[in-house]
């Protein structure tokens, strides 16, 4: 959440700043602001609303103006309404901030520093760290002494970064479970929150940790860790900048959404044997030994990565044979679960700054082994654990996932085959299966794609319901859920995910023609026969059917659905995946008729940071 971007250098920085700013749109906010030094002094400008509104702020700004420092900043609300005056950056005397986070201990902070004259013209909490530095740089500290006691004073998740107006030449970082780069090319340096801020400028960047303090100049980079210097190694980032932007797409989402055959090769490729059948994940570092002592598999994650863990489950217990359970992060940080030495708890997090999740985390790593399945390369959760199995999604725009979703029940699976190895728990033919199978998706799920159509006529026939059932049974049951938090997230729309056997437990009760039901068929599911039983008592009631099915030309499912979507076939555990992409594409062209904003839905962020 928050988009942040920072720039010294010999060029304007308020280009190079909005530019930034435009690549974070994805994270979500709902206003934005800069803070520029020109001419001797600071200039802030601020507006709510997108950054075209900021644009028309600034449009005065005389075209000769140069500022060769700035800071600038979408905001998402947390404390304060959207108002320019809660708006970053914030300003205190001689500093310039900007933050992302939540300050926990702002209303005593706030109380203090008011009793000794300070002003507060917001409502945040981040206006307090802007009082802070300024009241200790004009006790004649010295800038990352400055920091120092700044990060003894806040207690909370944030990455902030200001400057001062006496000494303009520098950047004041701090970094606390909220992610924060900082990127070098000849004679200059770009700060910001994420990668394609600042990929069009450079790819070689340094990630800091948590804990980090950093000052910035153009001579020096200074990052500090518990009191002492530390060398941070910069990291070359391989994403190609075009990679980021739409490509001649409407929307990111719809982009990202053609973009899971390509994506999914990358997650596949020289993790899968095609000569001697089997999975080469020497990356994650588990030996046999490692794999044959756990007992049991917690999976933690938030949102559509609990969603893949849900699917996740079905992988451990079906091919290796392992307990698992699935938890919301937010919900495992608070209730004392019961570890062991031999409990693997795997966090999944597309940007692995999911703040339950790290929190999650903090508790598993006391008590039990831990691992991590991430997207984002020097994330705070891939820095938690020594086991990490990247997918290999690419930058993911639009705040609603797809083919990040994807890749992670890939990486499930291949993890689950890897442990069924291990296990002796998969013979050398059910191994050979397992591996051909994957090896076949990316082309299954180019096949899919041509469904398009058919799913764009089904979403014009129901863009104006305004209550959708999804439902389905085993694998496809978490993907239902998926299929209705996709529509939820974009268009507005109220959708439930069922499993379809409780759908007389209660749901029923709500069917009637004014509300779709959703249906995920399995070719290979025991239960068909009894779903498409479940779908006659929707009819009987007069509920329009959309089914998605790899059973072709079933002519019952015909005569009882509005629109059945065919897709090709594989197998029950991979055929949830070629299952997805219908129902990504549902929830886009129903939000596209719509007419809401599909890449940056209300009140959402891409990276909740924030409990």
């Amino acid at each position: 959440m928050c988009g942040i971007v920072g720039y010294i250098g010999f060029r304007d920085a308020l280009p190079i700043i909005i530019g930034g700013l435009e690549k974070l749109e994805y994270r979500g906010y709902d206003s934005a602001g800069v803070a520029l030094f020109e001419n001797g002094k600071v200039d802030v400008t601020r507006a709510v609303g997108k950054l075209s509104e900021l644009k028309k702020a600034l449009s005065k700004r005389p075209d000769t103006s140069k500022a060769s420092i700035g800071i600038g900043h979408t905001r998402w609300a947390t404390h304060g309404k959207p108002s320019e005056n809660n708006a970053h950056p914030h300003t205190a005397g001689r500093v310039s901030l900007i933050h992302n986070g939540i300050v926990e201990n702002y209303i005593e902070l706030r109380a203090e520093l008011i009793e000794e004259g300070c002003v507060f013209t917001s409502q945040t909490d981040t206006e307090i760290i802007a009082h802070l530095l300024n009241k200790y740089l004009e006790e004649g500290l010295d800038a990352i002494s400055v920091l120092r006691k700044v990060g003894e004073r806040i207690r909370g998740s944030y990455a902030f970064m200001a400057f001062d107006a006496k000494n303009p030449d520098k950047l004041l970082i701090a970094k606390n479970a909220s992610p924060i780069i900082i990127g070098q090319s000849d004679g200059e340096v770009y700060v910001a929150s994420d990668i394609p801020a600042i990929l069009n400028h450079t790819r070689d960047v340094i990630i800091l940790h948590d804990g980090d303090l950093a000052v910035v100049s153009l001579n020096q980079i200074y990052v500090e860790h518990d009191g002492k210097e530390v060398k941070r190694e910069s990291q070359r980032v391989t994403w190609d900048p075009i990679t980021a932007q739409k490509g001649g797409y409407k929307h990111y989402m719809l982009k990202e959404i053609h973009e899971q055959s390509r994506v999914m090769t990358d997650t596949i490729r020289s993790r899968v044997d095609r000569a001697e059948p089997g999975v080469n994940l020497g990356e994650l570092g588990f030996s046999v030994e490692d794999v044959r002592s756990i007992d049991r598999i917690i999976l933690i994650a938030c949102g559509t990565a609990w969603h893949a863990g849900l699917v996740g489950k079905f992988y451990f217990e079906k091919i290796a044979k392992i307990p698992c359970e699935v938890d919301y992060s937010s919900e495992f940080r608070y209730r004392e679960p019961v570890l062991t030495k031999n409990t693997l708890v795997l966090a999944i997090s597309q940007s692995g700054e999911t703040a339950d999740t790290l929190s999650a985390m903090e508790i598993a790593l006391k008590k039990s082994r831990t691992a991590a399945i991430c997207n984002v390369l020097g994330s705070s959760i891939t820095r938690k654990t020594e086991h990490i199995l990247y997918t290999h999604a690419g930058p993911e725009i639009s705040v609603a996932s797809t083919k990040a979703f994807t890749t992670q029940l890939a990486a499930l699976y291949l993890l689950a085959i890897d442990f069924g190895v291990k296990r002796g728990t998969l013979a050398p033919d059910q191994v050979a299966f397992h591996t051909d199978a994957i090896l076949h998706l990316p082309t299954l799920i180019e096949q899919t794609l041509a469904c398009e159509e058919s799913v764009k006529e089904a979403a014009k026939e129901f863009s104006n319901a305004r209550d959708f059932l999804y439902i389905g049974r085993g694998e496809c049951y978490p993907v239902a859920l998926e299929g209705a938090l996709k529509l939820k997230e974009i268009s507005y729309i109220h959708a439930e995910g069922y499993p379809a056997g409780e759908m007389k437990h209660g749901p029923i009760a709500l069917i009637d023609d004014k509300m779709p039901v959703v249906v995920l068929l399995q070719k290979s599911d025991q239960l068909f026969d009894k779903i498409i039983s479940n779908l006659r008592e929707v009819e009987s009631r007069d509920g329009k059917i959309l089914a998605i099915t790899d059973t072709f030309q079933h002519k019952e499912l015909h005569s009882l659905a509005a629109k059945v979507i065919e897709v090709p076939s594989l197998t029950e555990f991979l055929s949830p995946i070629i299952m997805t992409i219908p129902l990504q594409l549902l929830a886009y062209y129903i939000a596209d008729y719509n007419g809401t904003d599909v890449d940056q839905p209300r009140n959402l962020a891409k990276s909740v940071t924030v409990e």
